[in-house]
């Protein structure tokens, strides 16, 4: 047959071949890996140091201008995998960064950077951005600018500066508002970022602009985290939030601030019912809001006769469902805090909290809490929230 290898060097012979193609065609060699490494390096260096000709020689420039009002501790840059066809490749790569004063450990999270090769064999980055399933950082979205509070850092992306401010005295406001409601252990700085809008919102969350719609902020970060873990961000979505008076945009704050300082206490034993319940209760606290302004779609439910049958489930907060719904689910959550503060006292009301987010699962977590902080099971608490709900919007 025309083309088959016979005989015993045919192995080696097709092995060898092989070899050679792989090198012709630029395949992916540990010589280009850290090449590329060393690069990264130069190019992360650069950036730290706030040399522009120095990143410039590295490769594209927009990354640095779009971070240059950002606080940066650290920046670097770990190549896991470079796929390279001739004079062209593409890395990917884990980027750690840390902000000065806030972040206690790097934020990781995945790139992936395009990359040429020019006639004297020197790598530059043509263009980076976020890895498959990232979602995009602040400053892939533009030019940051950066506003600094008492407790706060602002970073914005079309935000003017004075908007920033604006987010930074209400930053600034729910720090003292939530160590007062949860107590001082906890770092009492706050990193807000605010995109352009909604779609921008969405692309930092790396999911899509419809679960967002109507949610004027989100915080994330790592449940259960202790000292060593990065600081949580404050999403703000700006167009959901422009449209609050003053005393709500105060309300999402003080709510989004709580998230950050009960991190550590909070768990996957911790039921969304009592972590947006209570960080609800603390935005409200100290106000003037009647219930029925507070849970305006619990109380047309309880007028129509509609009482919740039991707590909300995890399920009822999701973002993609029924707004209607969603309120529900916030507002009785809310609802069952604001009863353990009324009944019970506050102190046992983060006792319980605290209980609750120590257990390392969810099955029978709320129940020992209940038992153990405030003397009642499961069953005589909804039944008395219940009650509670009906009595107040009844």
């Amino acid at each position: 047959m025309a083309g088959r290898v016979r005989g015993p060097g045919a192995s080696v012979v097709a092995l060898c071949l092989l070899l050679v193609s792989l090198v012709a065609c630029g395949g992916p060699t540990d010589g280009t890996r850290a090449e590329v490494q060393s690069l990264l390096d130069r190019r992360a260096r650069a950036l730290l140091d706030a040399d522009a000709a120095a990143h410039a020689a590295t490769g594209a420039r927009a990354g640095y201008d779009n971070l240059r009002a950002v606080p940066l501790a650290d920046w670097s840059y770990r190549v896991t995998a470079v796929h390279r066809t001739g004079d062209t490749a593409t890395a990917d790569a884990d980027l750690r960064y840390r902000i000065e004063g806030h972040d206690r450990s790097p934020v990781t999270t995945a790139r992936t950077l395009r990359l040429t090769r020019d006639d004297g064999g020197r790598w530059s980055v043509a263009a980076e951005r976020p890895g498959e399933a990232s979602g995009e950082q602040l400053w892939d979205q533009g030019r940051v600018r950066a506003v600094r509070g008492a407790g706060s850092l602002v970073l914005g992306v079309g935000q003017s500066r004075e908007r920033l401010r604006d987010y930074a005295r209400l930053a600034d406001r729910a720090v003292p508002a939530v160590s007062d409601a949860w107590g001082r252990e906890w770092p009492r700085r706050l990193v807000v970022l605010v995109p352009t809008s909604l779609e921008g919102m969405a692309g930092l969350l790396n999911s899509p602009a419809s679960s967002y719609r109507g949610i004027a902020a989100v915080t994330t970060g790592e449940t259960g985290a202790r000292e060593r873990s990065p600081a949580d961000r404050i999403i703000v979505n700006p167009e959901a939030f422009g449209v609050l008076g003053d005393s709500g945009r105060q309300v999402v704050f003080t709510h989004e601030a709580t998230h950050v300082a009960t991190r550590a206490h909070t768990a996957a034993a911790t039921p969304l019912w009592l972590s947006e319940g209570f960080a609800d209760w603390v935005g409200y606290r100290g106000g003037d809001r009647a219930p029925a302004r507070a849970a305006p779609e619990l109380a047309r439910a309880v007028a129509r006769g509609d009482v919740p049958a039991a707590l909300p489930t995890d399920d009822d907060f999701g973002f993609s469902g029924d707004s209607g719904s969603l309120a529900r689910a916030y507002e009785s959550g809310w609802m069952a805090c604001r009863l353990v503060a009324d009944r019970w006292g506050e102190d046992r009301l983060r006792a319980f909290y605290r209980a609750v987010g120590a257990h390392d699962r969810r099955e029978g977590a709320v129940e020992q809490a209940l038992h153990e902080v405030l003397g009642t099971t499961l069953a005589d608490f909804t039944a008395q929230w219940r009650e509670d709900v009906r009595r107040t919007f009844g």
